[in-house]
């Protein structure tokens, strides 16, 4: 258990940024999930639409330190190759 005064205010500071970064990583996953969902649905239109907000949200987070800017541009480029794919099939 913390004693000093600093370092019960540094748990409280822990306890709330891991909440917000949890609650962040969840809608990541979230919207990740949605992605391929649509990306099995075989609709290119619909896919496009999708990645864009799954970018937007990787770079907030990313930008809030969350997640790390090379880890989210790994996600993204990943995710980018098989809407690529799904785009040469139609």
């Amino acid at each position: 258990m913390a004693h000093s005064l600093s370092a019960k205010k540094r748990v409280r500071q822990n306890a709330k940024s891991r909440t917000t970064n949890r609650a962040r990583k969840s809608a990541v996953k979230t919207q990740v999930k949605r992605y391929m969902t649509t990306l099995e649905e075989g609709n290119v239109d619909k896919a496009s639409a999708e990645y864009k907000a799954l970018t937007k949200k990787l770079d907030k987070t990313a930008a809030t330190s969350t997640m790390h800017k090379n880890t989210a541009s790994r996600i993204k480029s990943r995710l980018a190759k098989k809407l690529n794919n799904l785009k040469k099939k139609a």
